[in-house]
């Protein structure tokens, strides 16, 4: 198995997600290619999925890989869940939904909202939710099985410089221009107004479960939180500390069986109910509302709240990274100062290109290297509405590939090709460990290095 085959593999989960959405579109146009096509164990691939995997390519005007390659690519998928079940690999569920909610806000950003999904799919927002999360919960799985054979992995300066060397002088590539940009994010004020009527909607909620309605049942239907709203609310045995100050205050201030006015935390409103205690722990259900930031949302404290951070900065007063550490609303940038970072590679630099997102390069691209923008408009990953100020800490000229300059590149490649070596060791030993089966029609393909096995499934 070639190290550059291992790239479908890997960007399979990123991708699955995605697949998985615009095949219930085509299911609704009456597109049904469901044939099995290959079993990893108790995990099976469906015709479908490999025509949608490669026709997704032609949608994006890419280049399709083969479709062995491809077919390879879900049975590595598959043979990292089998070998998961195999070893009792998990994750959380609140892990889980947590990316699901993410996908979700960004479909919601991707086609302008809810009702447009209704539209598109055929489909409720909380049904496709619920069939995506076991696509969810897969990638979640497939990406720990992968730290868990290769996070090991190290690299010396010394195999980088040998790397760098290795390269042929007149094939070094050429590096395009890369900036650092950091920000500050702050999210909009919810209106009193909004506030209002979310409190009032517990309130109802409240008064029906006082008359006798089930408050589980109340939480599967209304609760806003999806981890806890399938099982009536209910968050299991809690340790003191481990819920915001705001929910486990009044949590605590109940005796079982009573329930809590209305509690405002950094998640929305909560309606608690305690079950029981134990010791230093406790057990509740809640019913969660939170506020749509897309709608009622005042931008004037985070506005002003920028200003001033920008005016300590301005003067010296305070450093960029520490007013992003306390300050930040965006809590990934936050923990790195501020600094917005590539997906892709988890660096700080980034290409100057088409590839940038659009509203940070027009931002950028008035600005000079040092500057810091007035408050502009901005939307955090879960769709809430906010501002932010921008920092252009760095800009590298055009050049020429060099070690100096280059290293932290340089050593990204080493260290994902010994990755690569240590996964491609790890299947070649997994595979005498599951049952790998593949329809007759695919029998030219050489999936993981062997023929295909034409077994009927």
């Amino acid at each position: 198995m070639k190290v550059n085959k291992w790239i479908g593999a890997h960007l399979i989960a990123a991708f699955m997600l995605l697949i998985s959405v615009i095949s219930y579109g085509q299911g609704q146009q009456g597109v049904s290619l469901d044939k099995i096509i290959a079993r990893v164990d108790n995990h099976y691939i469906l015709n479908s999925e490999l025509e949608e995997m490669y026709n997704q390519y032609k949608t994006e005007g890419r280049q399709a890989p083969e479709k062995c390659q491809l077919l390879e690519s879900l049975i590595i998928n598959k043979m990292l869940l089998a070998k998961a079940e195999i070893d009792s690999v998990t994750v959380e569920d609140k892990d889980v939904d947590g990316e699901l909610n993410a996908k979700m806000n960004y479909m919601i950003q991707r086609f302008g909202s809810e009702k447009n999904i209704v539209e598109a799919y055929g489909k409720s927002v909380e049904n496709l939710k619920s069939e995506l999360r076991q696509q969810v919960k897969e990638q979640k799985i497939v990406e720990k099985m992968q730290r868990t054979i290769s996070g090991n992995v190290k690299i010396t300066p010394a195999e980088v410089r040998k790397f760098f060397n290795s390269i042929p002088k007149d094939s070094l590539p050429y590096i395009p221009s890369e900036v650092e940009v950091g920000h500050i994010v702050k999210k909009g004020t919810v209106t009193r107004e909004q506030k209002e009527k979310l409190r009032q909607q517990l309130l109802d909620l409240k008064a029906r479960a006082e008359k006798g309605e089930d408050f589980a049942m109340l939480a599967q239907i209304y609760s806003e939180d999806l981890g806890s709203a399938k099982v009536g609310g209910d968050l299991g045995f809690a340790k003191r500390g481990a819920m915001v100050p705001e929910f486990e205050g009044a949590a605590l201030a109940l005796k079982p069986g009573e329930m809590s006015g209305i509690v405002e935390s950094q998640f929305g409103f909560h309606l608690i109910k305690l079950l029981e205690t134990r010791g230093a722990e406790y057990h509740a259900r809640h019913i969660l509302l939170r506020p749509d930031y897309n709608k009622g949302t005042d931008m004037t404290s985070a506005t002003r709240a920028l200003d001033s951070l920008r005016t300590l900065i301005k003067s010296d007063t305070l450093k960029f990274a520490k007013a992003a550490l306390d300050n930040s609303d965006d809590k990934e940038t936050a923990e790195s100062g501020g600094l917005i970072q590539d997906r892709n590679t988890g660096q700080s630099k980034l290409t100057l290109d088409a590839s940038m997102d659009p509203a940070l390069y027009f931002a950028i691209d008035t600005m000079k290297v040092g500057d810091l923008s007035m408050p502009i408009s901005y939307r955090l990953e879960d769709g809430s509405s906010a501002m932010r100020i921008l920092w252009y800490k760095s800009k590298s000229e055009p050049h020429t590939a060099n070690l100096h300059d280059d290293y932290e590149k340089m050593a990204q490649i080493v260290l994902s090709n010994k990755r690569n070596n240590a996964l491609e060791e790890w299947f070649k030993k997994a595979q005498g460990d599951v049952y790998i089966s593949i329809e007759p029609e695919y029998r030219n393909c050489k999936v993981l290095g062997l023929a295909a096995n034409a077994d009927d499934l």
